[in-house]
């Protein structure tokens, strides 16, 4: 057994062997440390007399330091007290709800128990002597693992801390409004609804290929709940038609990644002027069923070539043309009017989200005409009888009349009593707001006599005429009987007709003589 190479005491080599295995590490920091003050003394020669000492001591120390590893190389359990514990991967970096396989391991010849500590779902799906490997499932927001081995009674520990990402895949731009009035003002706003971890994403705000705004939240102290960037922009006309994108950039270098990449769809911004009402220009005339040109216009407008027209007359809809010049737009129409009266005629101009409209009364009219049910061409009138011409012409407006007769106007609303001099040709011109016609009318005045000896005379025509068709039918019936029934007897039915025919033919002589 090996003395301690310093003074003796009262106490015995082993019990001070004995008591460096029950605090062996200890016993060998101290040692370490010892050795290191005293083998390393504060720099500066040392006293003159301590000199002839200097050389024992050392000795000395060199002595007990042997006797110190030899000590422990005796004591059972002090190379179980320098193991350790690794885990791998030493830095994990996860796509959300994915999985992650972790390995614990030791340096202990003979570990005891171990496993790893995580509030994760965990299955272990391997194991060896100083191994063991699990597989963590459905992973969603960041933690620290926890992977400990026992050895000799005592545990150690490491840790692996886990990193959640959530790649920016849907990056979402707002354009309000998507039409915009000159000198208003308009948002571009651009927002990650989910992305993690948010101190490494970036936003940009693009305009066609000009930066906006660029945002990141790195500094932030308290991490937003959806990251966004906005920026308001006062509109010009240059503006229109430009084009609106955002772009998200992850990075995830610090944590052992590479760089994430996410963009909007493009959206397009349009600027408009709109500040006038449009004018409508049709004649308030409309004649029927004849054809007319109406035209709606718009000006100060931008861009005049986007400005869409409706036009309709009442609900029947017109099919418009439409032009456009510098600020200023129109349509052209062609309107038949079928139905005469009061209709309106309107016009609706349209540019993006904005409209106006505007209405024009409008009149369907008639020119004025003569219908010969309404205006004969030729009147008969009796002399000595109240009369009045009959005329009365058609159109919308109605139309005014005025007759002349041998250059004189005739007074059509007093009845006149007819004499021979009312005979002869009457001009009557019928007039509206659509123009005038004209129409010649007869007027023959007879005498009482004359009208009663016509109608008179017209009666006995007719009454003559009636009776010889009868009495020709009746006799050529009656004949076709007799013979059918007395045919001996022809002879002298037949003398009998000639003598029926006869006196016949005698009795209308007779009464023509009389009327």
């Amino acid at each position: 057994m090996l003395q301690p190479p310093f003074p003796q005491s009262n106490a015995s080599p082993y019990s001070k062997i004995h008591s460096a295995c029950q605090h062996s590490s200890q016993t060998e920091e101290a040692a370490v440390a010892s050795r290191r003050s005293q083998r390393d003394p504060r720099p500066g020669p040392p006293p003159a007399p301590l000199l002839v000492l200097a050389f024992p001591m050392r000795m000395e120390l060199l002595l007990f330091d042997v006797w110190v590893l030899l000590a422990l190389t005796h004591c059972p359990g002090a190379t179980e007290e320098l193991f350790e514990v690794s885990v791998r991967p030493n830095q994990a970096l996860v796509e959300f709800e994915q999985s992650l396989l972790v390995n614990c391991s030791t340096t202990c010849p003979d570990p005891g128990p171990s496993g790893i500590e995580t509030f994760l779902k965990k299955t272990q799906v391997g194991k060896g002597p100083q191994w063991k490997e699990f597989l963590l499932e459905n992973i969603t927001e960041n933690s620290i693992l926890q992977c400990f081995f026992s050895c000799a009674g005592i545990q150690k520990d490491t840790t692996l801390g886990i990193t959640v990402y959530r790649p920016p895949d849907q990056v979402i731009l707002e354009l309000q409004p998507a039409w915009v009035a000159v000198e208003e003002t308009f948002t571009v706003k651009c927002h990650v609804p989910s992305v993690a971890p948010l101190e490494n994403l970036t936003l940009t705000l693009l305009q066609g290929n000009k930066e906006l705004q660029r945002k990141n939240f790195v500094s932030l102290a308290v991490a937003p709940r959806r990251p966004e960037v906005t920026i308001s922009v006062r509109a010009q006309r240059e503006n229109d038609r430009s084009n609106f994108s955002c772009h998200a950039e992850l990075d995830l270098s610090p944590q052992g990644g590479g760089l994430l990449h996410g963009s909007s769809a493009v959206k397009v911004l349009r600027i408009f002027e709109f500040s006038e009402s449009p004018q409508i220009w049709v004649s308030s005339l409309l004649e029927v069923g004849m054809a007319e040109t109406v035209s709606c216009e718009v000006a100060k407008v931008f861009p005049a070539k986007d400005v869409m027209f409706h036009m309709y007359l009442g609900d029947q809809e017109l099919s418009p043309s439409l032009s456009w010049e510098g600020d200023t737009a129109w349509a052209n129409a062609t309107v038949r009017a079928m139905e005469t009266g009061d209709q309106e005629l309107s016009c609706l101009a349209s540019l993006g989200l904005m409209e106006q409209k505007i209405r024009e009364p409008v009149h369907v009219y008639n020119k004025p005409r003569f219908e010969e049910s309404g205006c004969p061409g030729s009147q008969t009138w009796v002399e000595g009888m109240v009369q009045m011409l009959a005329c009365i012409p058609r159109g919308n407006p109605a139309p005014t009349l005025v007759c002349t007769w041998n250059g004189i106007v005739f007074d059509l609303e007093v009845p006149q009593k007819a004499t021979q001099n009312h005979t002869g040709t009457y001009c009557c011109t019928a007039t509206n707001q659509l123009g005038s016609v004209s129409k010649d009318i007869t007027v023959i005045v007879q005498g009482p006599g004359e009208g009663i000896s016509s109608t008179i005379f017209i009666i006995i025509i007719v009454a003559l005429g009636v009776g010889v068709v009868t009495i020709a039918l009746y006799l050529n019936y009656r004949p076709c009987k007799t013979e059918r029934r007395k045919l001996p007897y022809r002879k002298k039915e037949n003398d009998k007709v000639e003598e029926s025919q006869f006196a016949a033919q005698q009795e209308g002589k007779f009464n023509l003589n009389n009327c």
